[in-house]
């Protein structure tokens, strides 16, 4: 609904189109909740009993059922490692890292921060040693909580020319870590190698805590810098006997700095307060319960998107909230399937990369399977989408098609999946579609930032027609567009975009130490995500574009690259693309990641011999590829600057390890230049030729 008029531009501002609000709703409140620790508290008093958080225990090596403690186990380990934490010097409003994959004790290690009002800095397990070097320091974290894989034995390379010493003097230059030590990282982040090169890191970091055991080797190292060590089981006998108050919290309470990876430049801690959490879960609980989603104590939900960032801490939370449970995977992205087979869980939340890899695994087996099951599963998938699209529910549209056909799809997930939510970038309309089909569950996206609490829209299960969209906004938020002219985006025309402005309860409360970037991205009230959106005719949002990447090419025309990407990747032979230009040309050039399976199949059609790789540097490959991008540019209506004219086909995905994403698998921009540099340079040189 509308809450506010639209307004022209004026006074050197652009346009803003109307203001809405979610119109099944007023503002949905958490009574008696003033911080998360009461959020987890009350779910103690509430269910004492039930199972909270489980791994799946390992017997002669091999991953049997998962074991659960309870709300009550939980809460008093919480208790526990408090104590431990104001045993050993931390204060109230101190700052406590946590880094590791998600495991009991991450969010036993979180709550105890919430109930003495410690601030929760998750440390990214992907930042990379310089990122999580700067975020100890500019936070000031004195403990860290780390997993036990992360404090590796110590491994030295030493110069022949000096002798073995750890004085800081010969330290510097002589030594370094060995690959190793690189690769696992934590230990020569936490200790070795900050204390070398950022003397502040050691005037506030005291204390390293593992969630596991600590050799003889690790403590003597560590000690020689001053810092303290401590198993888990040590740990906690810190606390024993002794008993603290726990601090009155405040909504307005900083509960966890999270900061953002970003695609330039250093991380920013995105402040997030109590109220801010329990705003957004009061508004996904209020906007799941309007379409009959209720969640419940026998939820069930699989844990392994990082707990590091906002989208799984909220879901955790909300799954607190109602007292269900959560089960940890394994760590192994190839395990994955067999802990979902293992946890059955109710809820699965996603990013689309995942979702991707479930798509083209099943469709791999459709086309493997021989023409009979491939032609009864289209008969299937075509008569239950059409259903669909007359406006069934999904479990209506064909019961048959899911009894017989669907069916091993379902158990693949589980067996009891209801609800599969993707978040952190766009999905595919295409993967969205076949799931919404196949899964035998709701499929929908949500959007948010980790400046927003994650959820700020949820797409609406069995509306088609949101398919490719993020759905209404969440009940407690409000929402406009702001035109950004020289993108050409009009908030005000027939079909309104612009970049999408909120505002609400569930914002965050500033960039740390950074009130000049806080200022850039509020403006009266209102923040700025620098995503530029488009209102659907039902009132759902699409994400069409970012804000920042837009560029000039030489004869003056501006180019919405990520709008362009995502016309691009409409290419079934395609995985990714980066689509680059600058104003020194008059076109653009992109490197893809083609399909393995499609492009390996083209190559055999083609008589195109060699292995995947020597398949992407053959020239036909290549001319087949931009053939496909010529054709959607055409389909599509796209300007002949925006044409793609040269490609690069690099046969391994954009990437972390290289540098090339973001953990929410955003491009960095400037590192894939960086890295592709000279690629680009070979494809302008040969095509102006």
């Amino acid at each position: 609904m509308e809450v506010e008029k639209a307004k022209e531009a004026k006074g050197g501002r652009p346009s803003v189109g109307p203001v809405y609000r979610n119109i099944h709703s007023k503002e949905p409140s958490a009574e008696g909740l003033d911080s998360c620790w009461d959020l987890f508290r009350t779910s103690v008093e509430r269910f004492p009993g039930n199972p909270m958080l489980g791994r799946r225990e390992i017997v002669d090596g091999k991953a049997g059922k998962y074991v659960w403690q309870t709300y009550k186990e939980i809460y008093d380990l919480a208790i526990k490692v408090g104590n431990a934490l104001r045993s050993s010097g931390v204060e109230e409003g101190a700052k406590c890292g946590i880094f590791g994959i998600n495991c009991p004790q991450w969010v036993i290690s979180m709550e105890a921060c919430n109930a003495h009002a410690f601030s929760c800095v998750p440390l990214y397990d992907t930042l990379g040693f310089g990122a999580v070097e700067f975020i100890i320091c500019h936070a000031e974290i004195s403990v860290v909580l780390a997993e036990e894989k992360k404090i590796p034995e110590c491994y030295w390379k030493r110069s022949p020319s000096v002798d073995k010493s750890y004085n800081s003097a010969k330290l510097e230059g002589f030594w370094e870590i060995s690959p190793f030590l690189y690769v696992k990282k934590v230990l020569s982040t936490l200790s070795f190698q900050v204390l070398k090169t950022l003397p502040n890191t050691a005037k506030c970091l005291k204390r390293i805590v593992s969630f596991g055991k600590v050799t003889p080797e690790q403590r003597e190292e560590v000690e020689k810098f001053g810092l303290a060590i401590n198993s888990w089981a040590e740990f906690l006998q810190l606390g024993d006997g002794k008993q603290f108050d726990l601090p009155v919290k405040k909504k307005s309470d900083v509960c966890t700095i999270m900061y953002t990876s970003g695609t330039t430049g250093d991380p920013k801690g995105v402040m997030l307060s109590n109220e801010s959490i329990i705003a957004v879960l009061s508004g996904l609980k209020h906007v799941l319960e309007s379409v009959d989603e209720h969640f419940d104590e026998t939820d069930v939900y699989l844990s392994y998107l990082p707990l590091a960032h906002i989208f799984d801490r909220v879901i955790e939370e909300l799954f607190i909230l109602h007292g269900a449970s959560i089960g940890y995977w394994r760590g192994d992205v190839k395990l994955l399937l067999e802990d979902i087979g293992a946890l059955k869980p109710t809820i699965f939340c996603a990013v689309p990369r995942v979702l991707d890899r479930i798509y083209a695994g099943l469709t791999q087996k459709i086309t493997s399977g021989g023409v009979l099951k491939k032609t009864l599963f289209n008969l299937a998938y075509g008569y239950k989408f059409h259903n669909m699209q007359k406006g069934n529910k999904h479990e209506q549209a064909s019961p048959i098609s899911d009894k017989i056909v669907f069916s091993q799809v379902k158990q693949g997930l589980g067996g009891r999946l209801r609800l599969i939510l993707s978040g952190a970038a766009p999905l595919s309309g295409q993967v969205e579609t076949f799931l919404r089909v196949v899964a035998c569950c709701h499929v929908v996206q949500g959007y948010g930032l980790t400046e927003t609490c994650a959820g700020s829209f949820v797409s609406v299960p069995n509306e088609l027609s949101m398919l490719g969209t993020v759905g209404p906004p969440v009940p407690n938020l409000e929402v406009c567009l702001e035109s950004v002219p020289e993108m050409g985006y009009d908030a005000l025309s027939k079909t309104p975009r612009g970049e999408v402005c909120l505002r609400g309860k569930t914002l965050f409360s500033g960039y740390y130490k950074r009130e000049d970037l806080t200022k850039e991205v509020f403006v009266d009230g209102w923040f700025h995500t620098g995503d530029i959106g488009e209102w659907q005719p039902n009132g759902s949002l699409k994400i069409i574009d970012r804000k920042k990447n837009i560029f000039k090419l030489s004869q003056g025309e501006y180019v919405a690259v990520e709008n362009l990407e995502n016309i691009y990747g409409l290419v079934s032979d395609i995985d990714s693309i980066w689509v680059y230009g600058n104003s020194f040309e008059s076109f653009l050039v992109a490197v893809v990641n083609p399909n393995k399976d499609a492009l390996e199949r083209w190559a055999e059609q083609n008589g195109v011999s060699g292995d995947f790789t020597s398949i992407c540097e053959d020239s036909r490959a290549k001319g087949y590829i931009l053939g496909e991008l010529t054709k959607i540019a055409k389909e599509k209506k796209l300007k002949g600057f925006e044409i793609i004219k040269a490609v690069h086909l690099d046969p391994v995905l954009f990437d972390i390890e290289r540098d090339l994403i973001t953990p929410t698998y955003k491009k960095k921009r400037p590192q894939l230049l960086k890295y592709y540099q000279n690629v680009v340079d070979k494809m302008y040189k040969s095509t102006k030729q």
